[in-house]
């Protein structure tokens, strides 16, 4: 089947981060007529997200072709108790990239339009009707698929009657720019029911600085912000931190539950962080994220190119289950507390859970 001229374009994607840019970038490698609606004026501006990487979306996917300017390389974790002890951990060949993350998006931005892709910076996505086989998208025309990669809270999945995410972290990041780590090699991470829980805090090297952060469980009835500050003058000295004032702030929910109804409808989807495309243990979403955008995307070219399943169905299929990691999301929100943490830093029992956590239950390597 071929795309109608009856439409203004074959997709309308919302949002310009990256589950929104990977569904947009495999749409349009069929030649369809893809644009992307996205809020912010400038796609670095007011993040949401920490921007770290794994290795398995740098190597395997588009952003393989990441300015090397805008990546940094991580190889180790150091994890802490709460009392500050800590263990070095590694997993042989594996890696993390911190970026420069304002930049890598309109890095993004450019690719999308470089590969033919309309995007239509500062356009809010206020409204949605079905219309005979395609969708009405008020301010942007018809088109015969919608996508919602708007994120928490997602606009187009309440627009819709799409599901939504119920379960959320809340998470409040600080940059320190200039600033260098004496450990820059290493992600910290400190677990502390005190600071964080249900989540953890970091510090992290990145190329123009240091990234400092801190999350917990949001709870809408009792919201507590995150003690970002009282967090940093506890790690400050552990860290080497010498920097005294942060410059640019980022803040916002990050999902840790299933989707509360369908991911999909009749010629609508979601996908990353709208469609619950998170890991529920660690927040971490990129891979993920990408993964399904790209999917749902070349689902869309594929279809509309007259082969393949419906979008509809694949963006369904194509949606992690995060069946283990949700046990250990409720072990993390029912049973954590900071002694046992302190006693067990180094035993076979918290070595498996950092393999969950940070290398996908590879072998590691734990040093002092």
């Amino acid at each position: 089947m071929n795309a109608s001229s009856s439409f203004d374009w074959d997709l309308v994607v919302v949002g310009a981060s990256f589950a929104g840019a990977a569904c947009a970038l495999a749409a349009a490698q069929y030649g369809l007529r893809v644009c992307v609606l996205e809020r912010k004026a400038d796609p670095g501006e007011r993040l949401h997200t920490t921007g770290i990487l794994v290795k398995e979306v740098v190597e395997q996917t588009w952003l393989r072709r990441i300015p090397a300017a805008l990546l940094q390389r991580v190889e180790q974790v150091r994890l802490y108790a709460p009392n500050l002890r800590s263990v070095r951990l590694a997993a042989p060949g594996y890696y993390f990239m911190t970026t420069d993350t304002p930049n890598l998006l309109r890095w993004l931005a450019a690719e999308l339009q470089a590969s033919g892709v309309t995007l239509r910076l500062q356009q809010s996505f206020t409204q949605a009707h079905r219309e005979g086989d395609g969708w009405q998208v008020a301010g942007a025309g018809r088109t015969r698929y919608l996508v919602g990669a708007d994120g928490a809270g997602s606009r187009v999945a309440q627009r819709t009657g799409l599901g939504q995410v119920k379960d959320f972290l809340y998470g409040v990041e600080q940059e320190f720019a200039g600033a260098q780590l004496p450990q820059g090699g290493a992600l910290h991470c400190f677990a502390s029911r005190r600071f964080a829980p249900g989540y953890i805090g970091w510090a992290a090297q990145n190329p123009t600085g240091v990234q400092v952060g801190l999350a917990l469980r949001h709870d809408p009835e009792q919201a507590r912000p995150p003690e970002l500050q009282r967090f940093l003058q506890h790690v400050r000295e552990v860290i080497g931190l010498s920097s005294p004032r942060p410059d640019a702030t980022r803040a916002g929910l990050i999902p840790c539950g299933p989707l509360q109804g369908p991911i999909a409808g009749e010629g609508v989807m979601l996908t990353g962080d709208a469609a619950g495309v998170v890991s529920p243990l660690s927040g971490g979403g990129i891979h993920a994220s990408w993964r399904h955008g790209w999917a749902v995307g070349d689902a869309v070219g594929l279809h509309l190119r007259g082969s393949g399943p419906a979008p509809e169905r694949v963006a369904r299929e194509a949606a992690p289950s995060f069946r283990r990691k949700r046990v250990l999301r409720w072990a993390m929100d029912h049973l954590q507390l900071d002694w046992p943490m302190d006693l067990l830093l180094q035993s076979p029992l918290l070595r498996r859970a950092a393999e969950q956590i940070y290398f996908h239950r590879r072998g590691l390597r734990m040093d002092r």
